[in-house]
């Protein structure tokens, strides 16, 4: 009995050390950057530009947790992943972090070993179709054949939709994401069904004649996207939330970029938490006090991503809606550093 005492002991110091030791802020800071599962090219939101370098809003915030760990918002790297790689790819430890245009659902949220820190772009699932289609409406579109992406949540959404508005329609189901467009690009089908983000991105960027399609006004479901972290690992958890919400704070503070060296002399307490003048903020984390400042310095506050990326500034021109603070009628709030 003593000896399988002291094995059952062992072994739980043994595991307590590996727990320790498989620390996601360690093994990133021990490797010198941070790994973020991306899309595989997804305009807007994680695409890599004319030279090569990724750009977009979930890349922003890989970005982010680069220069809160760091200081250093290029340190970091991407993994490009499909649908059905994502979850895989995270749940092995292959990535650190999942900034890809996914889904916050209750399964996902507990039965994946993965749980989503926050939301970082609010969508709905929507329909894009030719104009010469002739409809102006999803109510329209009984009988029609529609082009879906597999390993999503969009054809359990469209089927339920479809059920309870009695519309008949045929699926056109492909794996990959470029099979998908250039089905739709094609004519294979008459209708492309994803997220209304992802059509806004597809029509700018990936149709040769955008002006030829329309994204119908109908959205179907809350699709709200965010990253994705592995569960049991609180710390890592808290630092990619409070990344975000560090985001959301300053631009409800009106800290930007071009004026965060300038707000270091602020005499507004919730300000000097948010840049580490008031000290202890960081420590909480396992961060350096100045965590929020680099972030907003290097990458720029919530307003200043969402705009450059995918809003006014953008080819995608996506108004704000509900992406806007909560302050003007949006869903978007920070919550406090204190």
């Amino acid at each position: 009995m003593k000896t399988l005492s002291l094995v059952i002991t062992t072994l739980a110091f043994t595991l307590a050390g590996t727990s320790t030791q498989a620390s996601t802020l360690d093994t990133v800071k021990q490797r010198g950057h941070v790994i973020c599962g991306t899309t595989t090219g997804f305009a807007g939101f994680s695409a890599p530009d004319s030279k090569g370098e990724w750009q977009g809003l979930d890349i922003d915030l890989c970005k982010s947790v680069a220069a809160a760990i760091f200081g250093d918002a290029s340190k970091f790297k991407t993994v490009p992943l499909n649908s059905q790689q994502r979850f895989t790819a995270l749940q092995s430890g292959e990535i650190d972090i999942l900034t890809r245009n996914t889904t916050v659902t209750q399964q996902r949220d507990t039965a994946l070993g993965i749980q989503s820190p926050g939301v970082n772009f609010y969508d709905g699932q929507g329909f894009m179709v030719a104009k010469s289609l002739g409809v102006s409406s999803a109510k329209e579109l009984d009988g029609a054949t529609i082009c879906l992406q597999t390993g999503t949540s969009n054809e359990n959404t469209l089927a339920d939709w479809a059920r309870a508005n009695k519309i008949n329609y045929t699926p056109v189901v492909f794996d990959q994401f470029n099979e998908v467009v250039n089905a739709f690009a094609s004519g294979r089908c008459d209708v492309y069904s994803t997220d209304a983000s992802g059509l806004a991105s597809i029509r700018i960027s990936r149709l040769s004649n955008p002006n030829d399609y329309i994204v119908l006004p109908e959205l179907i479901s809350k699709e709200p996207l965010g990253p994705f972290v592995r569960q049991g690992d609180d710390q890592w958890f808290n630092i990619v939330k409070w990344t975000l919400h560090a985001q959301l704070n300053a631009e409800e503070m009106g800290v930007t970029s071009s004026n965060v060296d300038k707000q270091l002399t602020s005499t507004n307490p919730a300000i000097q938490r948010l840049l580490g003048v008031t000290e202890g903020f960081g420590k909480n984390l396992g961060l350096d006090d100045k965590w929020a400042y680099h972030i907003v310095k290097q990458v720029g506050n919530y307003g200043e991503s969402f705009d450059r990326n995918v809003g006014a500034k953008s080819p995608l021109n996506i108004p704000r809606g509900l992406n806007q603070q909560w302050f003007k009628g949006g869903l978007h709030y920070g919550l406090p550093i204190r």
